[in-house]
């Protein structure tokens, strides 16, 4: 979208309770402190329970034109409805992390979409800590995309964390990294 310089434009998709909104929040922060411009829009599906609930952030070195992404380069999907709503707006060349804890299918996408599955559910889980998924997920994208690091965003998830919830900061941190090395460790660079 932006004329010169870096843009990124990411769609992060679950299932409400997946702690979908404070990712998006989380990456928005972590970038805006690192001194890029920045927009996040929320979305949450009609349904209540166990709907969809998606956001789009977009990163960008120049202003953003508009905070809308309907062809995101990044999506990081953590349910196989949101890999079947979103998987097709993926631009060519784009990249997908993909919850395979949750998602048992291999999508059909054009083959220069990079894939990376990664079990954030089940390192959720051996972490002791089941609702840190989306960190790990996070961990994963960060880690593979390079521009922000996953140290970068443990700093900034105090700013975005509720107080009441920041006795859990140890563990979503260690899942963020969590994620980055398991990224590092089964990724075909």
């Amino acid at each position: 979208m932006a004329a010169n310089g870096f843009c990124e434009e990411i769609v992060i998709a679950g299932f409400g309770g997946q702690g979908i909104m404070l990712t998006g929040k989380l990456l928005a922060q972590t970038a805006m402190k690192a001194g890029k411009e920045v927009t996040y829009m929320p979305a949450y599906g009609a349904e209540v329970r166990g709907g969809t609930a998606n956001c789009m952030v977009v990163i960008a070195e120049n202003e953003i034109p508009c905070p809308l992404v309907s062809k995101p380069d990044s999506l990081i999907v953590l349910n196989k409805a949101s890999l079947t709503k979103f998987a097709p707006r993926l631009k060519n060349g784009g990249l997908m992390i993909l919850n395979s804890s949750l998602i048992d299918v291999d999508p059909e996408l054009d083959n220069s979409i990079e894939v990376v599955p990664v079990p954030a559910d089940d390192i959720a889980v051996e972490l002791g800590s089941p609702k840190s998924t989306n960190m790990v997920a996070l961990g994963a994208y960060l880690q593979k995309r390079g521009y922000l690091t996953p140290d970068a965003a443990a700093q900034a998830l105090p700013d975005v964390l509720a107080k009441r919830y920041h006795q859990t900061l140890p563990v979503n941190i260690e899942a963020l990294h969590k994620g980055g090395e398991y990224t590092r460790n089964h990724s075909h660079d």
